[in-house]
């Protein structure tokens, strides 16, 4: 902090400016953008997880499994996934790890949704059956060659699945309930943005929002890039 700075418009000194406490707009939004996509990637992980097994054991089993299973899972989603992840936030310490976790565990129905669908259509092909008839163990199956062929489909629905994990964390943060205002992240950033777009610093806001459009831009290319060439 440089009380000396505050408010600096961009410039040769700082590149994109300072903010109200003189600091490099620059400097916290390479940092914020570390926090915003390591609280997205937790999620990502936990959710890739939990909807691989989910969706994988209700598509491979079928039958009573599988029905139990998509009844549960269709009452998940009834219930907004905002307010759960508010909820829950009532509850958690308010780190990058907690918000990171909260959002997984409220953001895996769809991934489970795509991978049981993908285990349905694939269980019953000719290399499965032989794997089955050489007898081949279920996780051997399950992993090597149900998941892996399916793993296109899934790949793309976790993109997704990231660019809405960082729209989460930013509008949580944009009100103030979601990373502690200690530390940055671009949601954090455009929080503080809000009185300081009042004195003229428009630079504070600008930048980070244009970040954040980017970078769901980039990744909703690739996925739509990806599910096209495999024929999604």
């Amino acid at each position: 902090m440089n009380l000396e700075t505050t408010y600096q418009p961009p410039g040769p000194e700082h590149l994109l400016g300072t903010d109200h406490l003189g600091r490099d707009v620059l400097t916290r939004l390479l940092e914020g953008g570390k926090v915003t996509l390591l609280t997205a990637s937790i999620s990502v992980l936990l959710s890739f997880g939990i909807g691989v097994v989910y969706g994988g054991i209700s598509g491979y089993f079928g039958g009573m499994v599988d029905s139990i299973m998509m009844r549960l899972l269709e009452a998940l989603l009834v219930l907004p996934s905002l307010v759960v992840i508010l909820a829950f936030q009532v509850f958690a310490e308010g780190s990058v790890w907690s918000l990171g976790i909260i959002i997984g565990i409220t953001n895996w129905l769809l991934i489970a949704r795509i991978v049981r669908s993908e285990f349905i259509r694939l269980k019953n092909a000719e290399f499965v059956q032989v794997a089955r008839m050489l007898g081949t163990p279920i996780p051997k199956i399950l992993l090597q060659h149900l998941l892996r062929n399916s793993l296109p489909a899934v790949f793309v629905v976790t993109l997704f699945n990231f660019t809405s994990a960082i729209y989460i964390e930013v509008s949580l943060s944009f009100l103030g309930i979601g990373i502690p205002p200690a530390v940055p992240s671009w949601g954090s950033m455009l929080h503080y943005a809000q009185n300081d777009i009042l004195t003229g610093a428009w630079w504070i806001a600008v930048f980070p929002g244009i970040l954040i459009l980017l970078t769901v831009l980039a990744l909703n290319f690739i996925g739509e890039s990806i599910k096209d060439a495999y024929g999604g």
